[in-house]
């Protein structure tokens, strides 16, 4: 079905939870957030994820988003552990973790227009319109999201100072 061969199964399911765990984050918290449950369900999907992309890959760019992806996950979850301020470590931590949700939105929404509906694709040309239409609104999304994040989470540092 849809073309995905058995390892690709074992990738596409173990990755998808994280996408309504991302999507359940923003609209609840406006971020990723990393100790909590559904922060430890993004985690565990995406490490599956991309550590599963060498058993379908077919292009070197897959290895270099899962590589990307690995170590923002690494920064995102781990730079609470590093001794720095409290504030850079939760921009940093707020900024890595979204370039993860962008990481698995590019491949995510690429496979779906060339493998959806089955036999019949909606893209087949890597230089479609459609394609590339999706991918320059989710580097808008990118973007905006960062930029909403970012001024966020200024604004809740400001109350928190004169508090």
């Amino acid at each position: 079905m849809f073309g995905i061969s058995p390892p690709g199964w074992i990738h596409t399911l173990g990755s998808l939870p994280a996408i309504p765990a991302a999507a359940y984050m923003f609209g609840r918290s406006g971020r990723i957030v990393p100790r909590s449950t559904a922060g430890t369900v993004y985690l565990v999907s995406m490490l599956i994820g991309a550590a599963t992309i060498a058993l379908i890959a077919h292009q070197p760019v897959s290895y270099v988003i899962a590589g990307a992806t690995l170590a923002l996950l690494l920064v995102g979850y781990g730079v609470e552990r590093l001794p720095w301020r409290q504030g850079a470590k939760r921009y940093i931590e707020t900024i890595s973790l979204t370039l993860t949700s962008f990481l698995l939105m590019l491949p995510a929404v690429s496979e779906t227009l060339r493998r959806v509906p089955d036999g019949h694709p909606l893209v087949t040309d890597p230089k479609s319109p459609m394609l590339l239409g999706a991918m320059a609104a989710l580097l808008v999304l990118l973007i905006a999201g960062i930029t909403a994040q970012v001024i966020y989470l200024r604004k809740s540092r400001q109350l928190a100072q004169t508090v």
